[in-house]
């Protein structure tokens, strides 16, 4: 009762802060997609409906995260969910392949009108053995925007130019390599981007199950509604 009270409030609260529910938009990798779900629908995909060999036990679109997170009784709303499985926020991708064309820099624009934007990347970075690179925060060139920090850099420059109105948060997952870590704090730090660093999230095959989209959601939604 007390749980469905505070929900109650914090949604009374954000409507009347934004006259009407503040609307989501997610810009990711595999954690955030789905069969059907995904804008453009040509964004690759890792969760598909029913049972799939080699996958999580999320199955149906309600298991996400982000569809928790924005379900009917909560205080948001799903905007535009522009992910796409095993992108990278730089434009470099796994065996060094060139991957400008799903990048999170080359996508970042095809977010419709948000008032929340939850950029969750740098697992694919991490994994691939991307380039950390030097800290650089302009005039970045081509070669730049290959290795993770002008690129992750260059991304927050182009949402805060891009979205003036809306709020950033960038969600870190666990287990990656220390220097992307350190990288993503640092650059969230130097645009006054609210870091969300998760913790104890369960995985099968690298991937959250549904315990662990739970645990995303709940860690997601408390940071948001500080």
């Amino acid at each position: 009762m007390k749980k469905l009270f505070f929900l109650s409030f914090l949604l009374l609260s954000l409507m009347s802060a934004y006259g009407s529910k503040p609307v989501v938009a997610i810009l990711g990798d595999s954690y955030s997609t789905f069969q059907g779900y995904v804008q453009p629908d040509t964004n690759l995909v890792w969760y598909w409906q029913g049972d799939r060999k080699g996958r999580t036990d999320v199955n149906s679109v309600g298991h996400t995260w982000w569809s928790i997170l924005t379900s009917a009784d909560s205080p948001w709303s799903l905007g535009v969910n522009n992910s796409y499985s095993g992108s990278t926020i730089s434009h470099r991708g796994y065996r060094n392949k060139d991957y400008r064309d799903r990048s999170f820099i080359t996508r970042m624009d095809n977010l419709g009108d948000p008032d929340i934007i939850l950029v969750f990347g740098a697992t694919n970075d991490s994994w691939a053995g991307v380039p950390a690179g030097e800290y650089k925060y302009k005039d970045w060139t081509e070669a730049d925007l290959y290795t993770f920090r002008p690129a992750m850099a260059r991304m927050m420059e182009g949402l805060r130019e891009l979205y003036p109105k809306a709020t950033v948060y960038f969600l870190l997952n666990s287990e990656l390599r220390h220097d992307i870590n350190e990288s993503a704090e640092e650059i969230c730090r130097h645009y006054g981007v609210k870091l969300i660093a998760l913790e104890d999230i369960d995985k099968d095959h690298g991937h959250p199950t549904q315990k662990g989209m739970k645990s995303i959601a709940a860690q997601v939604a408390a940071a948001i509604a500080r």
